[in-house]
């Protein structure tokens, strides 16, 4: 799976609950999951270095993550971002609490002993029975930016201090035609039954993936069928601001508007076939006459089961039932 954030996060709980209840019939034998995580959001903050996707599912799978705020550990505390505050250092409105900057402070650490970071999510998630593989997308640093009319801002301070309100001229990936993919993730993709791509975002998460020279080349070879589920439903993002992200790159914010702009795999795109909410089913026409198979289901992930469910939905549309 293809995954970024906190609609990667739900999604792969809905991987892993539908491979519990189904995976010994649908596939034989235990389902193996591996997560290829956007890596684009990581940054440097305060001396530390910050992978917020990676981070928000692994917490999500251990079920460590606070629901009601949508982001860092529940039962969390801030008394360490307060200090930074009073002393004016770090980004006042980018709030890190306690506990999670225990995985901040480890993972800063190994990293400057030299250990990749694919390594060190490996010592991370190994905390806990998640049930999945994390793998980040790169170990190397090709961290996006966005470009504006009065500059150019890291897209952390984009996304959470103005919230996506400054418009955005583009998207640039800085270290990306220079990285490489980690350890694990083109091995990951060849040797797939199926590969999902998230209902994450698909300009900076899911096409940050796609940037790293190697990643989409074994996309396209790979055996395996090549299934999307679309973040839109009803011509709105479930969540965050895909839309401004869609519209500085000139695309609509509708289901198969993205699903043509991922392109089918058959004419050099990503996709074999596209899930789209129960609302959009009238784009399934407009979505297979650009060559991707479509089919519309209910969309909401609203806990296990019908997130499960979902995932039945685009196993399906793979031939895995």
């Amino acid at each position: 799976m293809l995954a970024g954030g906190v609609g990667g996060a739900r999604f792969l709980l809905g991987v892993r609950a539908w491979a519990r209840r189904a995976a010994p019939d649908a596939l034989g034998s235990d389902a193996e999951i591996t997560a290829i995580v956007n890596t684009g959001d990581d940054m440097w903050l305060t001396g530390l270095r910050i992978t917020p996707d990676l981070d928000s599912i692994m917490y999500a799978l251990a079920g460590v993550n606070d629901t009601e705020r949508g982001w860092g550990r529940v039962g969390e505390s801030d008394r360490v971002a307060a200090e930074l505050r009073a002393w004016d250092a770090g980004w006042p409105w980018f709030t890190l609490g306690d506990l999670d900057l225990g995985a901040h402070i480890a993972r800063t650490g190994w990293l400057r002993e030299g250990v990749p970071l694919s390594a060190v999510v490996a010592r991370l998630t190994a905390r806990w029975p998640l049930g999945v593989r994390l793998l980040p997308a790169t170990d190397d640093e090709a961290e996006t930016h966005v470009m504006t009319a009065s500059g150019t801002l890291h897209f952390q301070e984009w996304w959470t201090r103005h919230r996506a309100a400054i418009p955005a001229l583009g998207f640039e990936q800085r270290g990306v035609s220079s990285a490489a993919p980690a350890p694990g993730v083109t091995a990951a993709l060849a040797e797939a039954d199926v590969v999902l791509v998230a209902p994450s975002n698909p300009v900076v998460s899911i096409g940050t993936i796609l940037g790293i020279p190697g990643i989409r080349s074994a996309l396209a070879t790979t055996a395996a069928p090549v299934v999307g589920v679309s973040g839109i439903i009803g011509g709105a993002v479930v969540r965050g601001m895909a839309d401004a992200c869609l519209s500085a790159i000139g695309v609509e914010t509708a289901a198969d508007a993205v699903a043509r702009w991922y392109g089918a795999r058959n004419s050099g795109g990503v996709l074999d076939a596209w899930l789209m909410a129960e609302e959009d089913a009238a784009l399934v026409p407009a979505v297979e006459s650009a060559g991707i198979r479509s089919a519309a289901a209910p969309l909401w992930l609203r806990g296990d089961d019908t997130s499960a469910d979902v995932v039945a939905a685009a196993l399906a549309l793979a031939g895995i039932r």
